[in-house]
Formats: C-alpha cells, sequence, structure tokens
C-alpha cells in the first residue's frame, strides 16, 4: 500500500502535514537571500534575518534562488519557527510548540550543526538506523562497536503519557572511540527519545561530566517517500576538542551508515510487525512502529494492513 501522497508525489496524511518540519541550519543560511529546498513532496523556499527570524513560502517564479530578499516583506508566507539552530516549517496546522530541550539552553554548552546529508531513503527507515544500536559493531567497527562484543543489554521502551514521545531507557553498548575526545573503550550510556514522526534525539554518557549527558539528534527532512535530509544536531559539555575535529568525527558515522540506509528495502519503513523479523534487541524500532501506525502516519511508510 502506498503512503497517502498526490499525484505529484506531494503528502496528504495530515498526521505529518501538521508537524514541525527542518528546512536547513540557520548559520549555514546566508542571511536575506532566498534559499530553495524541497519538503514532502514539494519545492519550499525560505530567507532569515541576520538576527534570526525565518520566513518559508511555496516556491515561487518572483522569488528564486539566490535573490536577496527582505523575510519580513514576503507575503503567503507558511508557519516558521527559527529553533534549536534550524528553520522549521510546517505544510499543515502545527502546534504551538514543536518540542523541548532544555539542555540547549545550558551555559556551559556547545550546540551546533554537525552536518546535513541528502540519504535515498525515507525519513522513518533514517530515524530507525539511528535507533538501532545492533548494527554498531558491523557497520561502525573500532568506534561505536567492535566485535566480538556485540550483544545490545536488556532495555527498556514507552510511550510517554503526558508528551507522547517515545524513550528507550537504561540503554548501553561497549564503546571502543565513544566520542571524539575518547582514548579507551568503555560501557556507554544511552537513552533515545522520539519527540517527532522524523525527529530524534540521543542521551549519551558525557566523558567531560559524567553525572550529565551530551544530546545528539537527528531531524530528518522528508524531501519525498523515499528521500530525506538528515539534520545532525550536537549538544556537548565539551571544551576540549575543535567543532571541525568533531564534525569530522560525526561526518565519519553517518558516511558508514549511509550505503547501510540506502540499501534498505523498501525504502518506506513497513509498519506491519510482521513485514521484517524482529529480534529482542528491536523493542525500540518495534515500539517506534506501533507509535507511527498509532498517530496515524501514512506517508513515507507502508501501513500495516
Amino acid at each position: 500500500m502506498a503512503g497517502m501522497a498526490g499525484a505529484n508525489g506531494e503528502c496528504q496524511n495530515r498526521a505529518v502535514l501538521d508537524q514541525w518540519h527542518p528546512l536547513g541550519a540557520i548559520d549555514e543560511a546566508e542571511p536575506n537571500v532566498v534559499h530553495v529546498t524541497r519538503l514532502l513532496g514539494e519545492s519550499i523556499s525560505f530567507a532569515v534575518t541576520p538576527e534570526g527570524r525565518s520566513a518559508v513560502w511555496r516556491t515561487r517564479g518572483d522569488l528564486a534562488a539566490g535573490m536577496p530578499v527582505d523575510p519580513e516583506s514576503v507575503a503567503g508566507t507558511l508557519p516558521s519557527r527559527c529553533e534549536f539552530l534550524y528553520v522549521w516549517t510546517s505544510l499543515g496546522d502545527p502546534p504551538e510548540r514543536s518540542f523541548d530541550i532544555p539542555e540547549f539552553f545550558e551555559p556551559d554548552r556547545r550546540n551546533f550543526n554537525a552536518c546535513t546529508i541528502g540519504l535515498r531513503t525515507s525519513a522513518p527507515r533514517a530515524v530507525e538506523n539511528f535507533l538501532d544500536m545492533g548494527h554498531f559493531p558491523f557497520v561502525h567497527d573500532g568506534l561505536l562497536g567492535s566485535e566480538p562484543r556485540t550483544e545490545v543489554v536488556d532495555y527498556n521502551v514507552h510511550v510517554d503519557g503526558d508528551t507522547n514521545e517515545v524513550w528507550a531507557t537504561e540503554c548501553q553498548f561497549w564503546q571502543p572511540a565513544a566520542s571524539a575526545t575518547a582514548t579507551e573503550g568503555q560501557m556507554v550510556d544511552y537513552v533515545y527519545r522520539i519527540m517527532q514522526p522524523y525527529s530524534i534525539l540521543l542521551y549519551k554518557s558525557c566523558p567531560a561530566a559524567p553525572e550529565r549527558m551530551d544530546l545528539i539528534g537527528l531531524f530528518v527532512q522528508a524531501t519525498s517517500e523515499e528521500h530525506c535530509r538528515g539534520h545532525m544536531f550536537l549538544s556537548l559539555i565539551d571544551d576540549e576538542s575543535s567543532i571541525g575535529h568533531i564534525r569530522r568525527f560525526v561526518q565519519t558515522i553517518f558516511a558508514q551508515d549511509v550505503p547501510i540506509i540506502e540499501n534498505q528495502n523498501p525504502k518506506r519503513l513497513p509498519l506491519d510487525p510482521q513485514a521484517e523479523t524482529p529480534i529482542r534487541s528491536d523493542r525500540a524500532s518495534i515500539l517506534y512502529r506501533r507509535w507511527l501506525s498509532d498517530l496515524g502516519v501514512t506517508y513515507a511508510v507502508i501501513p500495516a494492513a
């Protein structure tokens, strides 16, 4: 069964249209200039002011990519916000707030976009790969995992009754190089949090502050049902490594994932629990798929019969 899209591939699924979606990193967008991208099968334009205010609109001929523009003078705009380093928009009727990241505002953290990478797969496939610890020793050997330490320790999953977010807690995995500053292997604590269908955060043991956690986010922009852009967000308690060094480390990890993600078939994520054989370590993925079904998501997925 196909996802809910129009004849030209535009999304018609309210559960997805009414979400907030990332378009690009604010710091990487030249101010007062038209930028053009794609979202949910449509061409979308945006611009930001030097002060960090944004305008987003469906692309039209009088405002071509690269043209100078005053974002605050553009008519016929879509909902937009500049939040957590990115420009966000919605093609529907979004909630007033997307989600909260209280740690973002802690003064000793460094918040930045590590990279944005285009992927020939669906947004939910990208989120599910980010959620999967089982591939660490095989895809990220010597960094996030190493054979023969392949066991995924049992962990807990639940949907928060107040926020309707998916959480995977008490996750642990042995990693030979858990971060850009790591000098030896260690057992690393993980907590996963899925806030929106295509947005996920990872809370990870912080070597510089053992009682706190670093944050790694993957905010996925679904450009179509089977293509997306992954925006990698970092919020780190780290004053030793240069941002360039950290970005190279993250991009190395992401580059190792790309061929695995892009070779998964089908590209859209099947929501039927029997469609792909799960194992015990997949309980977070199983709950994620059930949660997407409960939300009514039909775009970029293969809905359960």
